[in-house]
């Protein structure tokens, strides 16, 4: 019973990893699992000790074709499911046993490297109480356990274990950054934005339909036009590509003249393994740990490995500075003998007018009135990426449209660069929030006028102004394209509708449980009126809070044991006496019994210890229990001395 147990939670704590480890892992492992869960209910023999050892060589074999390595986040927890398939058919005794518990243990805690989603968290707290119930099963012959016992035990242990665990979640100190470090490919499947731009990328995330972060406004939401999420900026162009220039943070903003009146957010960001941080244009705060480059990107000091929580303040109008000599001439590099036909369209607007402003619309009106089409689906572009979109394809996506417009810039003599991120968003009014996908993965433009700066341009906007006030969907002639939650209307809304409203449990899951940092932490604390507080006085407080409830399960558990019953209560009280003086009461020995014996070893007893044991059995055993005779038994225990 133990074992098939025991085999069954094994099983259950493998099916999480099925889709991310090999796909000989899963069946290996219930195969091995039935199989020795055959042998026990048939009783047959283990299977002699060269088939394990042919078994864990097969294994580590797997293992090395698969990863060409033995460590690792992936290579590690498939070594360990088929460590653990191995072990199962040499358990023999208690020893194997434990140690097979412990090893589903690990197996349970490696699910949380891939997922920490509230579903999973849900179903691994289910699997850890089937373990305990597996230990206890174990032990039960050994302890003297009846069948449901474990299950009753494990249940309570659970229970009793909640609010401690919440002690230590909230007064535990938080340090910045994780205690030690994870293997390098456990942030590895993580979608979001690169640091680098060609046609196609930003199409190809437009198909996942993943949260990326989501944002709370301290006062209204701003309008869509003004939703541009700033991320990685790209200087550098060899064609084809566009790549992020190497720029040293600084931990002050870098000045700007604001306009207008700022906007509050706070945003909390989905893990991607970069160190960017998405912010309104134009920043003008800095969350901890984190700087600002001169592109005005903010930069927090470690990748961003966990859902992390940060305020900031931006202008959603701006001047800038001046531009730097060496801004200027990233601004105006473009590859030696690329794009020859975009270059010439570039020179001759320059001839007729090169003020940047008719540049610039010039571009635009070339956008807005020739056929040019947004689509996700562009034909592929060769070297001269450029010329093809502008002079054959002319279908593209918001990438091709930000590469053509910032290049026609820079041939014309305008400094201009790429800037990536997201654009827009979708209210959830089920939250109060704004919740942004990585479907709305955007590019656009930037170009330096002498009188205001750094200037947004978004030649998208002039193909499909839609897909700025409305969002892809709008934009999109064949919806079928995006992802399912990035649709609206249609026959299946509501199932969409069902998701957004899963969806604000998920930002209260993320801003309370997997934000929960050292800044979080410290928030928090403070609001509750602890003033400022530090790594110090949080362990006062958690091991006064622990000693609080070691102290009332102590007292409850006692209670639990005492009697309720004022007759039973006094007797044993009697009982205790007489047991401190060497005269136990024997389990079968009713209460006039007992008293004969006491009165034969001490007879000088004789009249007190026969009245409390008459008036014990007349109230214990009788029809009625009248108050006064209660209160004359409990009189007479206290005035018995021995």
């Amino acid at each position: 019973m133990a074992l098939v147990w025991l085999l069954l939670t094994l099983a259950l704590a493998v099916v999480p990893h099925a889709a991310e480890l090999p796909v000989w892992l899963a069946p290996a492992f219930f195969v091995i699992a039935g199989w020795r869960g055959f042998i026990a209910i048939r009783e047959r023999p283990l299977p002699p000790r060269w088939v394990l050892l042919a078994l864990a060589t097969l294994a580590t074999a797997g293992v090395l074709v698969s990863y060409k390595t033995l460590f690792g986040r992936d290579a590690g927890v498939t070594l360990l499911a088929a460590m653990t398939a191995c072990k199962l058919l040499e358990a023999r005794n208690l020893r194997d046993g434990v140690v097979l518990v412990f090893l589903g243990y690990l197996q349970v805690m490696s699910n949380l490297l891939y997922s920490q989603e509230i579903p999973l968290v849900v179903y691994l707290l289910i699997l850890v109480t089937l373990m305990l119930i597996s230990q206890m099963l174990i032990h039960r012959q050994h302890a003297g356990l009846t069948a449901w016992a474990p299950v009753r035990l494990a249940s309570k242990m659970v229970l009793v274990a909640i609010p401690i665990m919440l002690v230590l979640f909230i007064l535990f100190p938080r340090i910045p950054g994780p205690l030690w470090g994870l293997p390098k490919d456990a942030y590895q499947g993580r979608t979001g934005l690169s640091n680098a731009m060609e046609p196609g990328s930003i199409g190809e995330l437009i198909q996942s339909s993943a949260v990326a972060f989501r944002v709370r406004f301290a006062n209204a939401m701003p309008p869509p036009q003004q939703l541009y999420w700033r991320g990685p900026v790209l200087w550098n162009f060899d064609g084809r590509r566009w790549t992020h220039r190497d720029e040293l943070p600084s931990q002050t903003p870098f000045p700007f003249t604001p306009e207008g009146s700022a906007l509050d957010y706070t945003v909390i960001l989905e893990p991607n393994n970069q160190r960017w941080l998405l912010a309104l244009d134009l920043p003008a705060s800095l969350p901890p740990h984190a700087g600002m480059t001169r592109s005005f990107q903010l930069l927090r000091e470690q990748p961003v490995n966990e859902v992390y929580r940060y305020a900031v303040r931006s202008y959603p109008q701006y001047r800038t500075g001046e531009l730097t000599p060496s801004e200027r001439f990233l601004g105006l590099r473009l590859p030696a003998q690329s794009n020859p036909r975009s270059r010439e369209l570039a020179e001759q607007w320059r001839a007729h007018d090169p003020r940047p402003e008719s540049l610039i619309n010039a571009a635009l009106t070339l956008f807005r009135e020739e056929a040019f089409y947004y689509t996700l689906t562009p034909p592929r572009l060769g070297f001269h990426s450029v010329d093809e979109f502008l002079f054959r394809t002319r279908s593209g996506f918001c990438e091709h449209y930000a590469s053509a417009f910032v290049f026609l810039m820079r041939a014309a003599g305008v400094p201009a660069r790429v800037v990536t991120g997201y654009q827009g968003g979708e209210r959830n009014a089920l939250g109060e929030y704004l919740m942004v996908r990585q479907s709305d993965a955007h590019a656009w433009a930037e170009v330096w006028l002498k009188e205001r700066g750094w200037v947004r341009v978004d030649p998208t906007a002039a193909v499909a102004p839609s897909r700025i006030q409305r969002g892809i969907y709008a934009a999109l002639a064949d919806t079928n394209t995006l992802p399912f939650l990035a649709r609206r209307g249609g026959d299946h809304e509501w199932l969409r509708q069902l998701a957004l409203s899963w969806d604000v449990l998920n930002i209260r899951w993320n801003e309370w449980v997997l934000a929960y940092g050292s800044d979080r932490q410290k928030e928090f604390l403070s609001g509750l009126g602890f003033g400022t507080v530090d790594w110090g006085e949080m362990t006062v407080a958690m091991t006064v809070v622990l000693g609080g409830l070691g102290v009332i399960f102590v007292v409850v558990r006692w209670r639990d044991h005492q009697p309720r019953d004022p007759v039973v209560r006094a007797w044993q009280r009697f009982c205790a006496r007489l047991a401190r003086r060497g005269l136990a009461r024997g389990p079968h020995e009713g209460p006039l019994d007992f008293t004969e014996r006491v009165v034969a070893r001490h007879p000088e007893w004789a009249g007190s210890v026969r009245e409390i044991a008459q008036l014990y059995a007349a109230l214990r055993y009788g029809p009625t229990t009248p108050p006064l005779a209660v209160r004359q038994l409990q009189r007479q225990v206290r005035r018995f001395r021995t």
